[in-house]
């Protein structure tokens, strides 16, 4: 083992025993990415874009089925009509492309139907396959788009406004949203976000979080010497109020106190997805 390098300890804001020897340049590219939010005036070269986009097609999918589609946007009024639907993100408009990375199951039902086979798979285990291919397909994109130099912000909201989206983009049934992905060249450098430590999220031979509490509460505590999070990031302060030291884990609690997407489940019957 090796001294833990400053971008390692940036991640965890403590040391990890690391073996360092092993470094290349995808690594510490992991290693140091942090999320764009802010981006300059500056298009993507079709090209780059494509380039791009066949390393998003190179990541694994299960049985080769290839259950997701790419929805890439440029045109300017689309983009921020996009950047309307989620009013506390502005900054996405900024972006010169927006991405939709989307779970696709039609695809395979309009292709058995031309092979004239049955399709006897719309249930709960075809619905998490097709997710797990669209986020694959999303951070190899994510991957490939920082180690070109352009920066990008995963987008969940898109499940919050989630039939609006589907009508802006004509989702067909069969097709649901997963993320959305503004890219673009960076604005400004952004910040490292501190993740949870391997003693919370990694389990040796069986899942055990005896210690879990007391290491997030360091992890908090750590985080907080960092990043303090001010009134206008906590959550639900009209239930719960404003807290001096609003922790992490005290932020994600309130945060999923309430229900959050009520209605994707029903968005998914609506587009003739079984959940069963």
């Amino acid at each position: 083992m090796t001294d833990t390098p400053d971008f390692i300890e940036d991640r965890y804001g403590i040391d990890i025993a690391a073996d360092t020897s092993a470094m290349n340049a995808t690594i510490e590219g992991l290693l140091r990415r942090r999320v764009c939010r802010n981006f300059a005036d500056k298009e993507i070269d079709d090209g780059l874009l494509n380039l791009l986009l066949a390393c998003a097609q190179s990541a694994p999918t299960k049985s080769n089925l290839q259950q997701y589609s790419i929805i890439a946007v440029r045109d300017q009024d689309t983009r921020q009509k996009i950047a309307d639907l989620v009013p506390s993100m502005p900054w996405m408009a900024d972006a010169p492309v927006f991405l939709v990375f989307l779970g696709d199951v039609r695809r395979i039902r309009r292709l058995a139907d031309s092979h004239d086979h049955d399709y006897a798979n719309n249930n709960a285990d075809t619905f998490m396959n097709a997710c797990v291919d669209a986020a694959l397909a999303m951070q190899m994109f994510i991957v490939a788009a920082e180690s070109a130099g352009l920066g990008c912000c995963p987008i969940s909201y898109v499940r919050n406004r989630i039939d609006d989206f589907a009508e802006l983009l004509s989702l067909p049934d069969g097709v649901f949203p997963i993320a959305g992905l503004p890219v673009g060249w960076p604005a400004a450098p952004g910040y490292v976000s501190m993740r949870l430590p391997q003693n919370v999220v990694v389990h040796r031979e069986r899942y055990d979080d005896a210690n879990m509490v007391s290491n997030v509460t360091d992890y908090d505590d750590r985080n907080h010497d960092r990043f303090p999070l001010s009134a206008g990031k906590q959550r639900h302060t009209d239930k719960y109020g404003v807290l001096e030291k609003c922790t992490w884990s005290e932020n994600v609690a309130r945060q999923l106190s309430l229900p959050e997407r009520p209605g994707f489940a029903v968005f998914l019957k609506s587009k003739g997805i079984n959940l069963d």
